[in-house]
């Protein structure tokens, strides 16, 4: 704004200052509108997940972290319509960005793949799925942990130094 006044306005201090101060306003308000178009994004929305998750009827809980909240969110925008296996996947795999196989046993079996142990938002996963899938289908996971072909290439210092979580049987039941 200053290179548009005339030349000889240019050098006074008030009219400086004036324009420091706006121009420190507009910033803000520049900051302010780009704050706002990411909270329309649910992949960088922050404090408009309370929104979000209230519109869809999920209770906020600003412990967990972001990621986690919008997972929860991602499932519940993808689960609705006619229940499907691809359906299913779709919720699932907004847990585990694409880690699960999903079958048909008579049951419906949710296999994460990639994933070794158990994901840590289970919980959630869980009670995404349950809120999609007809009640008289009964749900089972199958979780992926380490073979004996992968722990035998590794060093000792390596395998000490894994969480039990990663061996069958290292987790209790319910965790």
């Amino acid at each position: 704004m200053i290179r548009d006044l005339p030349t000889f306005m240019r050098g006074s201090s008030i009219l400086n200052q004036v324009f420091n101060a706006e121009g420190r306003q507009f910033d803000k308000q520049g900051y302010r509108i780009l704050d706002i178009h990411r909270q329309m994004n649910l992949e960088t929305a922050t404090w408009a997940l309370d929104i979000y998750e209230r519109e869809h009827g999920i209770r906020v809980d600003r412990r967990k972290p972001y990621e986690e909240r919008r997972s929860v969110l991602r499932s519940r925008i993808r689960g609705t319509g006619l229940v499907s296996a691809d359906m299913i996947k779709a919720v699932a795999d907004s847990y585990t960005n694409g880690d699960v196989d999903v079958d048909f046993l008579g049951y419906i079996l949710i296999t994460f793949t990639s994933r070794i142990g158990r994901p840590p938002n289970l919980v959630d996963v869980t009670q995404a799925l349950e809120d999609v899938v007809p009640a008289h289908l009964r749900i089972e996971y199958a979780f992926r942990y380490l073979t004996i072909g992968e722990i035998s290439t590794r060093t000792i210092e390596e395998v000490q130094g894994m969480t039990l979580g990663k061996f069958a049987g290292g987790e209790a039941v319910g965790n």
